[in-house]
């Protein structure tokens, strides 16, 4: 299913690209939920990076397509976006928040379609794994390739990168669902590492970037054939 948002303040061109959505959809076999707006603030405002396609128009009256797609870039950086405009000179603009492409109104079926089969095929590049993590005040989108670990202390979450800490909300079992089929391992009951990471292991402990993390006795053999089969696959 590829979630896309409308955000558009004409009724007549909300109705028309909803109607365009339905027709691409029927004839390319693909599923669309289709979540539509008028006004940039109301998608902008407790975005919680749910989107995996958002068409924007540029000229709105309360919040403009640009200063909505600035918003949502600073808790997603992988929506696909699109601006739909009639003044092609700031469409130019969106390249400064990573739009894919523009399309120019009055739109036509056979331009969107090619916009929408383009945002498609970048979705298929972008295939890795992302998360949504909550912390205190909104949202956050993450790629699970960027976790090194997550930890538990006193019940709050902290999500480590390489390049930041990020505290959340939620349980390491929350955490471990969310990560799903990707390459973690719960070495105990307060640590999961992402195997990619690991950069050495000794009788009671492993190493990621420098830090020690403890394995449980109990863990230790199974952390072991877990790593043997990670390195395996990615050395097909």
């Amino acid at each position: 299913m590829v979630r896309i948002a409308l955000v558009e303040d004409d009724a007549g061109y909300r109705r028309e690209l909803t109607e365009y959505l339905d027709r691409f959809a029927r004839e390319c076999g693909e599923h669309f939920a289709v979540s539509t707006f008028s006004d940039g603030a109301e998608i902008a405002e407790g975005y919680t990076a749910e989107f995996n396609i958002i068409l924007m128009d540029i000229a709105m009256s309360y919040m403009d397509g640009m200063s909505a797609a600035e918003a949502i870039r600073q808790v997603d950086d992988e929506v696909v976006i699109i601006f739909l405009t009639s003044m092609p000179q700031y469409a130019m603009k969106g390249y400064s928040v990573g739009a894919l492409d523009y399309v120019l109104k009055p739109v036509s079926y056979f331009a969107f379609s090619q916009r929408i089969q383009r945002a498609l095929e970048r979705m298929k590049k972008r295939a890795e794994k992302y998360i949504s993590i909550p912390f205190k005040g909104g949202m956050r989108k993450l790629a699970a390739s960027q976790i090194s670990y997550v930890e538990v202390r006193d019940h709050d979450l902290t999500y480590h990168t390489a390049s930041e800490v990020l505290p959340a909300k939620g349980t390491l079992s929350e955490a471990e669902a969310l990560l799903g089929a990707a390459s973690f391992f719960r070495c105990n009951k307060c640590y999961l590492v992402n195997l990619e990471y690991v950069d050495g292991v000794d009788s009671n402990s492993i190493l990621i970037g420098g830090e020690r993390i403890q394995v449980s006795r109990a863990r230790k053999k199974a952390l072991m054939d877990a790593l043997n089969d990670y390195i395996n696959e990615v050395s097909k």
